[in-house]
């Protein structure tokens, strides 16, 4: 069943009382949305959602990613760029072939499954990612490495999928192809977003009134991220794109200073919406599992992603710790559990 009226009413409410409720006895605010949400699955009253890839991917995911790229400022962002880059490719891919190698060898998984297992499970997600950090009330660099790339490793992970799925289903590609396959992916999805965005400052610009800025904000964060998914691009790279755009060309000028408010008030809102849903979702959809059939692959999994990504963070860190672009161990540390934790 979809999302109806009356499912979104009741899951706002306990999103708002939760809320309260995190606050005041200081637990993360993600937890006690889970907690709450499997508490929800069994009472009888308890809305019935599916949790489907639409919902989350098409409504749900955009105003996190474009909330999240709108305060990420392209001078900072640019400092930190090669360091991003590399976690969000070189890392993403040691953890995904750790991950693969590990549930061949240890859980005896064939290679196509072990392989989209990898590759699926190696991006960090950005929304618990997100959530986790503006709770926290963490800022400066090390929010700035973990949030963009959480965002950045998605187009990564995209790429990588489509080419292991394409494999386990016979298909041959050559080194040229799969070259071609990620140019177009990543950027045709920077494309997309970079375009869009680009049209809409040039309108934005035209206007002070602060409700039709927030509309084409908004036209900017779904319409950049359906347009790079109708053509088989990088959705979430596209709606980083246009966020990043729009926070950081949109603020000299395009947005008037009114506008300005209002836009981070109303994508701070959409954020909050859209994270509350995600987690009371996961912890209604997870309560009925049957966790007892599959502990033992559950378990080696979760092993092998945290030494998939230790193998990701350290050894790419590494290669900075002599120039300007240095991680202190303890960023690394933080970065390594927080990727643990978002998986």
């Amino acid at each position: 069943m979809g999302l109806s009226v009356e499912a979104f009413v009741l899951l706002m409410l306990v999103a708002a009382i939760v809320a309260m409720l995190a606050r005041h006895l200081r637990v993360p605010y993600s937890v006690g949305l889970v907690v709450a949400g499997i508490t929800l699955a069994f009472l009888p009253f308890a809305p019935k959602v599916e949790l489907t890839k639409d919902l989350i991917f098409t409504v749900l995911l955009p105003p996190l990613i474009f909330e999240a790229a709108f305060y990420l400022h392209w001078k900072e962002l640019r400092r930190d760029l090669p360091v991003i880059l590399l976690l969000a490719s070189v890392g993403v891919l040691l953890s995904a072939a750790t991950t693969a190698l590990g549930m061949h060898v240890a859980a005896g998984w064939q290679w196509p499954s072990a392989l989209v297992f990898g590759v699926l499970i190696a991006a960090t997600d950005p929304v618990s990612v997100i959530a986790t950090f503006k709770e926290a009330g963490i800022t400066g660099r090390l929010r700035l490495l973990v949030e963009a790339e959480s965002l950045f490793n998605d187009g990564t992970s995209a790429v990588a999928f489509g080419i292991v799925v394409a494999l386990a289903v016979g298909q041959s590609l050559t080194p040229v192809a799969m070259g071609a396959t990620l140019f177009l992916t990543v950027g045709g999805g920077l494309l997309c977003g970079a375009l869009l965005a680009g049209i809409l400052i040039l309108i934005v610009g035209r206007t002070n009134d602060y409700l039709v800025e927030i509309t084409f904000t908004t036209v900017a964060a779904y319409g950049s991220f359906l347009l790079a998914e109708y053509f088989h691009l990088s959705g979430v790279l596209a709606t980083l794109t246009a966020g990043l755009m729009l926070g950081s060309i949109g603020s000299r000028g395009a947005i008037s200073d009114r506008g300005r408010d209002a836009v981070e008030a109303f994508w701070e809102y959409a954020a909050f919406v859209a994270n509350s849903l995600v987690f009371l979702l996961i912890g209604m959809h997870e309560a009925h599992q049957n966790f007892a059939a599959v502990w033992v692959s559950a378990l080696a999994a979760i092993t092998l992603v945290i030494l998939g990504r230790a193998l990701a963070i350290y050894p790419s860190c590494f290669l900075f710790w002599r120039s300007a672009f240095r991680v202190s161990l303890r960023h690394q540390h933080i970065l390594f559990w927080e990727a643990c934790a978002a998986h």
